[in-house]
């Protein structure tokens, strides 16, 4: 059988009845990382700093309340689990404002969320305002004192056993980013260099990405921090290729804790994994879905597609046959699964 048709073959096993269900393979050790479960949160915290006009202060607000809205309704998040740290904390109507995005406000912020979350919850910051700074001594600009990444970095430091996601959207983000790579992060920066100081479109597009989930490229029904990336670089590049403009931001992704950004990153290639397996999306069953087995089944499911994806991307570590045999496993614990999943009521 031919690999396409053996490909082929397995897929149908999504549709057969009775199938006897087999031992799910071991999680990679290799790869701890964003291990969802049935039992675990998310939770984001969005950073949105001080504007330098009245008019970008509209546009960084809109951003913000369209962040918050997008999570809430199409992503399954609790209002509790997102925070917003908004320019000087004032209110905005229709958007709950937790605190300013002082440094001294974002610290104290980060952490009473320590108290909140439990090991294996995945953690997003997502930051939208300006940047500054040269090599070595980039900063985030805050109302009061500016924000260093390595202050950032600090106050991140409690969240060991947690899962984090950083998507840096500000001009001159990349050295500011680069001091909060760590090993089992995911961390994006809008720019890839301090010259890069003009305000991005990248955080437009990422919100075009987000809605509707168009960002879902391989229509699994989620979008993971590596479509997102991909979707928002390539709208970047389209748009100035459109204007006929040199382009003047360049978004890179690190995810293996080397400060080495990618701005093609793949999960087969150095970076890329981790992005590849990091959802934005809470596990929430279909709104049809009335038993309480949905959530943990839903769950089950997204664990053994992580591991396709894993096994997909480490296959040059594998003999054919035993690639070909772990492969079959899980897809047909995928299917397994599936059906059990869809006969719920």
């Amino acid at each position: 059988m031919s690999r396409l048709a053996r490909a082929a073959w397995l897929i149908t096993l999504m549709s057969l009845p009775g199938l006897a269900p087999q031992a799910q393979l071991p999680a990679d050790e290799g790869t701890p990382w964003f291990q969802q479960t049935a039992a675990t949160d998310k939770h984001v915290v969005i950073i949105t700093g001080a504007a330098a006009s009245p008019e970008i202060g509209e546009r960084f607000q809109g951003w913000t309340r369209d962040l918050y809205s997008i999570l809430q309704n199409s992503y399954g998040y609790n209002a509790d689990n997102i925070r917003v740290l908004f320019d000087a904390g004032q209110d905005i109507d229709g958007l709950p404002v937790t605190a300013s995005s002082r440094a001294d406000d974002i610290a104290d912020v980060l952490s009473a969320l320590q108290s909140d979350v439990s090991a294996g919850d995945q953690v997003t910051l997502l930051m939208i305002g300006h940047g500054s700074g040269t090599f070595g001594a980039a900063k985030f600009n805050n109302v009061g004192p500016d924000m260093t990444g390595s202050d950032l970095a600090a106050m991140l430091e409690g969240f060991a056993e947690q899962d984090i996601v950083i998507i840096n959207t500000t001009s001159a983000s990349f050295e500011f980013s680069r001091e909060l790579s760590a090993l089992g992060r995911v961390v994006v920066s809008a720019t890839r260099s301090p010259s890069e100081r003009y305000d991005p479109i990248f955080p437009g597009y990422m919100i075009e990405g987000l809605r509707d989930h168009t960002a879902d490229l391989d229509r699994n029904g989620r979008v993971s921090v590596l479509e997102l990336f991909n979707y928002s670089r390539g709208r970047v590049a389209g748009w100035y290729d459109e204007q006929g403009r040199l382009a003047t931001e360049n978004a890179v992704l690190d995810d293996t804790g080397d400060g080495l950004f990618a701005r093609e990153p793949d999960a087969s290639q150095t970076d890329g994994l981790l992005a590849e397996i990091a959802y934005i999306d809470v596990i929430v069953p279909e709104q049809q879905k009335t038993s309480p087995q949905a959530r943990v089944v839903r769950a089950d499911m997204q664990a053994t597609e992580r591991e396709i994806f894993i096994l997909r991307n480490q296959k040059q570590n594998y003999l054919e046959d035993e690639y070909w045999r772990r492969l079959e496993a899980l897809l047909i614990d995928l299917a397994t699964q599936t059906r059990t999943y869809n006969a719920l009521p």
